[in-house]
């Protein structure tokens, strides 16, 4: 697999900084804490998209490429790559950027199944385009 040079060239879902609170003993951040900032840009482009409330139901093939480090600024961008009659599949990329430089580095990716939900909760047929 090529690991792109650049973001897309879009804006992100979500622009967040890692802080200490999110490290392990190591001194990296939880994969569990870029996973949940992962699932929020794709309910976020899960919600814009089905024009309503959704929830995660399937995580696809996570990849951590590299680490993310105490105070870099973490960029999400989310792609819906298909829609069903009530679910979606989306793509989201995690980039950092270093704190102190402009070098920027995909560092995660997966694809998440979201399935849109009517007031009760119930799986309803996600809107047409």
């Amino acid at each position: 697999m090529t690991i792109p040079d650049a973001p897309p060239d879009v804006a992100p879902m979500i622009r967040t900084i890692a802080m200490p609170a999110d490290t392990n003993p190591a001194g990296d951040i939880f994969g569990g804490w870029l996973m949940a900032q992962m699932d929020l840009a794709a309910g976020n482009a899960a919600a814009r998209r089905a024009r309503g409330r959704c929830a995660t139901v399937a995580v696809e093939a996570i990849t951590f490429h590299s680490p993310v480090r105490v105070g870099d600024e973490v960029s999400l961008y989310a792609e819906v790559l298909h829609t069903g009659r009530t679910s979606m599949r989306i793509r989201v990329q995690a980039w950092r950027r270093e704190r102190e430089s402009d070098h920027t580095n995909r560092v995660t990716e997966a694809v998440f199944t979201f399935v849109a939900l009517d007031a009760t909760g119930r799986p309803r047929p996600v809107p047409a385009s």
